[in-house]
C-alpha cells in the first residue's frame, strides 16, 4: 500500500494531459513568428542575391529555399514539427514504460512471496514464533503460572519491541518508497514544464534562426527539446534497473527462506540502501539524457545541466544520509 494513498500513475497522466491541453498555444505564437521570419527571409534572400549579382555569379537558388522551408514549419508547427518529433519519440517512452511496468509487477509478486515465507520461517522457530503468531503467544502465556508475572511481562515487552521495530522499518521503507516515486514525479513535472515552454516558444526560435548569425537557434531548440523529452525514458530505464535489482535480491532471499534451517533476522538494510541510491540517482537523469542528444554550440548548456545535477545529487545525498544515519542509529 502506498503512503497517503497517492496515485502516482494518475499524476503522471495529468501531466501528459497538461501538455496536450497547452499545445494550441503554439498557434498564438505562429503569427508573431511569421512576421519575424518574413522580415528575416527578406534580408536573407536580398543579401545573397545582391552578393552574387555584385560578383557576377549565377544565382544559387537552393540556399534561398531555407527561409521558405522554415516558414512552412512555422505555419504548421504543431503538426509538422511537434507532431513528427512526438510521433517518432513516443515509442521510446512507451517501450521504457512497459519495461518498468513488467519489472515492477515481478517485484511486487516476489515481495509478497518473501513476506509470506519470512512469516512462516519466524513461526517455525520456537524462539521467535510467539513474536509473529498471536495464538502461540497466548499459549505461551497460559503455560506460565500465576506467580510468573515477571516472565509474562518479559514476553509482552519482547513482543511489543518486535512489533515496534517492524512498524518503524515498514514506516521508513514506505517513506523511502514515497520519496523514490516523488523524485520520479519531480523529473516528469519539470520535464513537462520545459516541453510546454519549448513547444510554445518553438515558432519564435525557428523565426530567429532565419536571420544570419542565429542559424544555430533551430538546432539548439531541437537538441534541447529532444534532451528534455528523453528525461522520462531515462528515468524509466533507471527505475527498471533498480526494480530488476530488487527482484534479484528478493529471489535470493526466497531461496534462503525455503531452507527449513534458515531463520531471518527481519532486517531490510540492503533494501533501504538501494532505495537511497535510487532517490539520489534520479537527479542524474538530466545529465544522462544530455549524453544521448548533443549538437555543436551546446557546451555551456550541457555543462550547466551537469553542474545543476551534481549539486542536486550532493544535496540530496547529504540530506538522505543524515536522516538514514539518525534512524538507523537509534
Amino acid at each position: 500500500m502506498m503512503p497517503l494513498a497517492i496515485d502516482f500513475d494518475n499524476l503522471h497522466t495529468i501531466l501528459r494531459s497538461l501538455y496536450t491541453e497547452m499545445m494550441p498555444l503554439c498557434g498564438n505564437m505562429a503569427g508573431v513568428a511569421k512576421g519575424i521570419a518574413g522580415l528575416g527571409a527578406l534580408f536573407y534572400v536580398a543579401y545573397r542575391v545582391w552578393q552574387q549579382l555584385a560578383r557576377a555569379e549565377p544565382l544559387d537558388v537552393f540556399p534561398l529555399l531555407r527561409p521558405l522551408a522554415i516558414g512552412l514549419a512555422i505555419m504548421f508547427f504543431p503538426t509538422i514539427v511537434l507532431g513528427t518529433i512526438n510521433g517518432v519519440m513516443s515509442p521510446v517512452v512507451q517501450g521504457t514504460n512497459q519495461m518498468l511496468q513488467t519489472q515492477t509487477f515481478d517485484m511486487e509478486k516476489y515481495r509478497a512471496e518473501k513476506d509470506l515465507l519470512e512469516y512462516e520461517a519466524m513461526r517455525r522457530d520456537p524462539e521467535t514464533s510467539y513474536l509473529v503468531d498471536k495464538e502461540v503467544f497466548d499459549e505461551k502465556l497460559e503455560k506460565l503460572g500465576a506467580f510468573d508475572a515477571t516472565d509474562k511481562l518479559g514476553l509482552h515487552v519482547e513482543r511489543g519491541v518486535y512489533q515496534v521495530k517492524k512498524m518503524v522499518q515498514n514506516w521508513f521503507r514506505e517513506l523511502l518508497e514515497l520519496l523514490f516515486m516523488a523524485a520520479a514525479l519531480v523529473i516528469d513535472t519539470i520535464r513537462t514544464f520545459f516541453l510546454i515552454v519549448l513547444a510554445i516558444l518553438g515558432p519564435i526560435a525557428f523565426a530567429i534562426s532565419v536571420w544570419d548569425g542565429f542559424q544555430a537557434s533551430m538546432t539548439q531548440w531541437f537538441t534541447r527539446y529532444l534532451t528534455v523529452y528523453l528525461w522520462l525514458p531515462v528515468a524509466d530505464l533507471f527505475s527498471s534497473i533498480l526494480a530488476r535489482l530488487q527482484v534479484l535480491m528478493l529471489q535470493n532471499d526466497i531461496e534462503r527462506l525455503n531452507d527449513p534451517t534458515f531463520i531471518p533476522d527481519g532486517s531490510s538494510t540492503v533494501y533501504i540502501i538501494f532505495m537511497i541510491i535510487g532517490i539520489v540517482g534520479y537527479f542524474c537523469v538530466p545529465t544522462v539524457a544530455s549524453w544521448i542528444v548533443h549538437a555543436g554550440g551546446l557546451g555551456t548548456y550541457t555543462r550547466s545541466i551537469g553542474r545543476t545535477a551534481a549539486r542536486a545529487t550532493g544535496a540530496a545525498g547529504a540530506v538522505v544520509g543524515n536522516v538514514t544515519g539518525r534512524i538507523l542509529g537509534r
